[in-house]
């Protein structure tokens, strides 16, 4: 299991290295989408290919800044939502769970007035 993912920090690492690294001027990458995440582990293959699309895009001459968005791909999903209450040592002492269903922007916000687009993604649930 451990090879099979990668931490968030080191996807997002990875990412801004590319970035910077790779063309023939420095170039900055923002990961935007998942800031309110602790933590997280990102599936690796898939990883790997949005490396090698940051890779892609940092080597066009005419490119300047780099973005990777990520956001949910299924507009409205569900969310579970925990409620805790912390003690004056500020451990948890009660929760409750709920869910909530979120509609999240379509990636068409992101790409609407973009005239080159390649869409690498596999249908849903071929993935």
């Amino acid at each position: 299991m451990r090879l099979m993912h990668t931490k968030l920090p080191e996807f997002i690492r990875k990412m801004k290295a590319i970035a910077a690294t790779l063309g023939s001027t420095y170039k900055e990458c923002e990961v935007v989408g998942l800031e309110n995440l602790k933590t997280a582990k990102m599936q690796s293959n898939r990883t790997g290919r949005i490396e090698r699309a940051v890779q892609e895009i940092t080597k066009q001459e005419d490119v300047y800044r780099i973005e990777v968005a990520v956001i949910p791909r299924i507009p409205e999903s569900m969310h579970s939502a925990v409620i805790r209450g912390f003690d004056k040592d500020g451990k948890p002492v009660h929760a409750i769970l709920e869910t909530i269903n979120i509609l999240h922007p379509t990636e068409d916000i992101l790409i609407h007035d973009c005239p080159d687009i390649i869409d690498r993604r596999p249908s849903i649930g071929k993935h």
